[in-house]
């Protein structure tokens, strides 16, 4: 297989401007959630600096699947991802780069009539928010999909869901935030939080230290490592996925579907990005023990997709825990997580195109990679102020949903920082929701 479109540490530095004394705000983690806060935030006049680690857009953000899925989601975090899918075709025009976004829908393909009634509970939900999401047949599912053959009973549909090209959104929002005069500096890992009288009062880089009123940590999977470090807990943990893309081949459906066992949806390049989608792995380490309880929920609504494996931790962030200012962290020592992609899940991903869609098994496996998933015990973010750290904004934990929902997510955090009325209902997305005894409530995932 071809290695050729995914980001890791050898691929050359983008994007590398000098490191102001001072801004208004810094971004930690340049995937999607944290370059769209930046550029929202230059929009609205204030000055940032964002720090990247590694490579923008480089691990989870460009490792996706590349859907902009209203369908299905959480009902808290719906009205977020509605405006979205508004602002990824907003920012397609405005930026004038190439981010891939395009509407051909969302489809939730059934097997069985028993599992079409479950997609149908889901309707409700959908027309709460006025969502044209609505239930359809075996012969419409034929007439979506090339070579369905009455194969499945029918599916939910959002004909206005859309799609965009994770190795390309992330870098081409960068690029429309340089030109807001967003300073970006790729390699360049935030150390530790500057405190002054309580607050945050700067970052210390690898680079410096940089003066700031404000900080957005948008570290994905790493964001409990670093907020360990400060003394402040998050019960986060990961969990790897594996996808692959076909070669270039003859379309058979133009957006996004999910049947049993198998997702695809296509792609720019004239292939499509497939997973198999019943297989996600952990890797356990103290945090896991430490976490359980708060995951027990999350652990009994997905026990029989998500596998835990007791070695081949794929260098994870477990060595080292507390750091000075001074010392080097554990973000400089892994750049980018880019973990190989699992076996398992690309024998099933074969086994299941040679079954159902022939068409794509034909064209092969071009290209696999995997990505590790920050992941919250209710499967939806935190988006909110640090009680404890006035001045530090989080935006993590967007459980395998953060690139859709980027934008809105991205937004919402620029109104935070400035003080300004988010425009949704933040109540499930606080912090202080894990430690003030709510209980867990785990969404549809």
């Amino acid at each position: 297989m071809q290695t050729v479109t995914i980001p890791n540490e050898a691929t050359p530095i983008a994007f590398q401007d000098s490191l102001p004394d001072a801004v208004d705000v810094v971004v930690i983690g340049a995937g999607i959630v944290g370059i769209t806060a930046a550029y929202y935030l230059a929009k609205g006049g204030r000055s940032v600096l964002v720090c990247e680690k590694g490579r923008v857009g480089g691990e989870q953000s460009s490792r996706n699947w590349g859907w902009v899925r209203q369908q299905g989601r959480d009902p808290d975090e719906l009205p977020v991802m509605m405006e979205s899918t508004r602002l990824w075709e907003e920012l397609a025009k405005e930026s004038g780069e190439d981010l891939g976004f395009a509407r051909h829908g969302c489809l939730y393909i059934a097997g069985e009539e028993e599992e079409l009634a479950r997609h149908e509970a889901w309707l409700e939900t959908a027309k709460q928010h006025q969502l044209v999401s609505r239930l359809i047949s075996r012969a419409e599912v034929d007439s979506l999909i090339k070579g369905a053959n009455g194969q499945w009973a029918g599916a939910l549909y959002t004909p206005n869901d859309a799609r965009a090209e994770p190795t390309k959104a992330a870098a081409g929002i960068a690029r429309a935030a340089q030109r807001l005069s967003v300073a970006i500096a790729e390699n360049c890992a935030v150390r530790s939080i500057d405190r002054q009288a309580g607050r945050v009062a700067g970052v210390v880089s690898e680079a410096g230290r940089v003066r700031c009123q404000s900080v957005v940590l948008a570290g994905g999977a790493w964001s409990s490592l670093f907020l360990g470090n400060l003394g402040i807990p998050l019960p986060q943990l990961t969990v790897r996925s594996s996808a692959a893309r076909t070669g270039p081949v003859e379309e058979i459906h133009a957006g996004n579907a999910y049947a049993p066992g198998i997702s695809f949806r296509r792609r720019q390049d004239g292939g499509y990005t497939v997973a198999c989608g019943d297989l996600s792995e952990h890797y356990l380490d103290r945090e896991s023990f430490k976490n359980f309880k708060h995951f027990l929920p999350l652990i009994r609504q997905t026990h029989k997709d998500v596998k835990l494996r007791f070695t081949g931790t794929l260098g994870r962030l477990v060595r080292k825990r507390r750091w000075s200012d001074e010392a080097t962290s554990p973000f400089e020592e892994t750049r980018v997580l880019n973990p190989e992609a699992s076996p398992v899940a690309l024998r099933r991903i074969k086994s299941r195109l040679a079954k159902h869609l022939p068409t794509l098994s034909d064209a092969g496996l071009a290209e696999a990679w995997a990505g590790m998933i920050d992941v919250m015990p209710d499967a939806v973010p935190v988006m909110d102020e640090t009680p404890s750290l006035p001045g530090l904004f989080i935006a993590t934990g967007f459980s395998g949903h953060g690139f859709g929902i980027g934008p809105g997510a991205g937004r919402v955090m620029a109104d935070l920082v400035q003080g300004k009325p988010p425009g949704h209902d933040m109540t499930r997305f606080r912090y202080n929701r894990f430690f003030d005894g709510s209980p867990i409530k785990v969404g549809p995932i």
